[in-house]
C-alpha cells in the first residue's frame, strides 16, 4: 500500500476495492464518490469527456499528463454538466493557454460538484486496471487530508457495480426536444441547419451534442426523445430514419425497455443508425448478446478496420461493454472490428438499411475519420424516399 506523500500532507485519495491507496492532491469539488475507475488515452478533450453521458458511473484516470492546458469553454460542453463522476491525473492542471478558453478547468469542476486528483502515478494504476479489470474505486478530496480510509475501503467494496445498472434513465432527457446545430466550423462556430432533407428521431440514451450536430450536418431535422419512448411515440412523427444514440450502463438492463421500441421500429424497415450503447441495442433487438469487457475502450486513438472495403479508421471510444459477435444472428453481418483486440465494432443487416458502430464517428474529441456514417445514413433515407 503507497505511504502518503513526506513531503506535503496529501488532500486527496483514490481507494480500490482491494485496498490499494493512491494519495495526491485534490482539486475541484471536495467530498467523496464512488464509481468504477476507467483510462482513457486521448491527448485532447477532457471537458468532453467529462462531460459524456457515456461516462456515467465511471471515474476516469487520463493518460496524457498535461490536463487542463486549454482551460474551458462551454461550447465544448457535451452536455449541460459533467457526468464522469470524477478524474484522476498525473500532473495539477495549469493556467489555461488556449485562445477559446473562458475559464479554467479546477473552477469548472469545483462549480459542477466534479473532484480530481493529481500527483497521481497515473502508468501504474493504468497498468493495473488493464491487467486486473476495471476496478471498483471512492475518490475522496479534503482540503484538510483527512480521510477515513477503511470506510472509503468499504464504499469501494459495497458498491455494485455497473453490471445489471440502467444508467441511460439517469442521463436521457426529460422530455422531447428539437435540434438544428451544426457542427462548428472555423470561423462562422456552430450555424443552424436551415434546409433539412431528412426528418430523424434521435433516441437519446445519453446522446453528445456532437452526434446531433453531426446529424445536422448531414441534412437531418432531429427530433429528440427519451430512453423510454416507445415505437408508437417515434412513429407519430412519420420519421425518414431512426438514431439510437450512445449512453452509459449495461446495455441488457437498459435493453428491457429499449429492445421492443427497436425491435417494432425493423419491422417498418426504415433506416436506423446507431453509436455505442444504441450500437449494442440493435445488436440484443436482432437477438445478439452483449458482455463486459475487462477494463473496456476508452480514447482517441483506436485502430478500426472495415471488413467489407479494408480500410483502417482512427477512431474515438468510450465503452465497457461489448457485442458478442459470435451471437450474431442470421442475416445480420460484422463489419468493423478493433484492431486492438479483435472485438466488434460494427455490424448491419443484409435486407434493410440497418447499421451501427461501437465507436463514436461525431468524435468530440478524436479523429474525424468516420464522418462519412453520417452521409451513409442520410443517404439510406434518400434511397428510401426514391424507391
Amino acid at each position: 500500500m503507497p505511504a502518503a506523500p513526506s513531503s506535503a500532507k496529501p488532500t486527496a485519495c483514490l481507494v480500490l476495492a482491494d485496498g490499494t491507496i493512491f494519495y495526491g492532491r485534490g482539486f475541484g469539488a471536495t467530498g467523496e464518490t464512488v464509481a468504477e475507475l476507467c483510462f482513457n488515452t486521448a491527448m485532447t478533450g477532457y471537458q468532453e469527456i467529462m462531460t459524456d453521458p457515456s461516462y456515467a458511473g465511471q471515474i476516469v484516470t487520463f493518460t496524457f499528463p498535461h490536463i487542463g492546458n486549454t482551460g474551458v469553454t462551454p461550447e465544448d460542453d457535451e452536455t449541460a454538466d459533467p457526468v464522469a463522476a470524477g478524474m484522476v491525473v498525473k500532473w495539477d492542471p495549469t493556467e489555461p493557454s488556449n485562445w477559446r478558453a473562458t475559464g479554467d478547468l479546477i473552477d469548472w469542476l469545483e462549480r459542477r460538484g466534479r473532484i480530481g486528483i493529481g500527483g497521481v502515478d497515473t502508468r501504474r494504476l493504468t497498468r493495473a486496471i488493464r491487467q486486473q479489470g476495471a476496478p471498483h474505486a471512492a475518490l475522496a478530496h479534503d482540503p484538510d487530508g483527512n480521510f477515513d480510509l477503511e470506510a472509503l475501503i468499504a464504499r469501494a467494496r459495497g458498491w455494485k457495480g455497473l453490471v445489471g445498472l440502467d444508467l441511460a434513465r439517469d442521463v436521457t432527457c426529460a422530455q422531447s426536444y428539437r435540434w438544428d446545430e451544426k457542427r462548428w466550423a472555423w470561423p462562422q462556430g456552430y450555424e443552424r441547419q436551415t434546409a433539412p432533407r431528412h426528418r430523424v428521431v434521435a433516441i437519446d440514451y445519453g446522446a453528445k451534442r456532437n452526434i446531433l450536430r453531426s446529424l445536422a450536418s448531414a441534412g437531418c431535422d432531429v427530433t429528440v426523445m427519451p430512453a423510454t419512448a416507445t415505437a408508437e411515440d417515434v412513429l407519430a412523427l412519420a420519421p425518414d430514419g431512426v438514431f439510437l444514440s450512445n449512453g452509459p450502463g449495461d446495455p441488457a438492463a437498459t435493453g428491457a425497455y429499449a429492445v421492443p421500441m427497436i425491435q417494432a421500429i425493423l419491422e417498418r424497415e426504415l433506416p436506423v443508425f446507431g453509436i455505442c450503447l444504441g450500437h449494442q441495442m440493435l445488436a440484443l433487438a436482432m437477438g445478439a448478446r452483449t458482455v463486459k469487457m475487462n477494463h473496456g475502450h476508452h480514447g482517441a486513438n483506436h485502430p478500426v478496420k472495415d471488413l467489407e472495403t479494408g480500410k483502417v479508421e482512427i477512431t474515438s471510444m468510450n465503452h465497457g461493454f461489448t457485442v458478442d459477435s459470435q451471437s450474431l444472428p442470421d442475416g445480420v453481418i460484422e463489419t468493423h472490428v478493433s484492431l486492438f483486440d479483435g472485438s466488434n465494432c460494427g455490424l448491419r443487416m443484409t435486407d434493410r438499411p440497418v447499421f451501427s458502430v461501437q465507436y463514436h464517428p461525431e468524435a468530440s474529441p478524436g479523429p474525424q475519420d468516420s464522418y462519412y456514417l453520417f452521409e451513409r445514413f442520410a443517404a439510406a433515407m434518400e434511397a428510401r424516399k426514391v424507391a
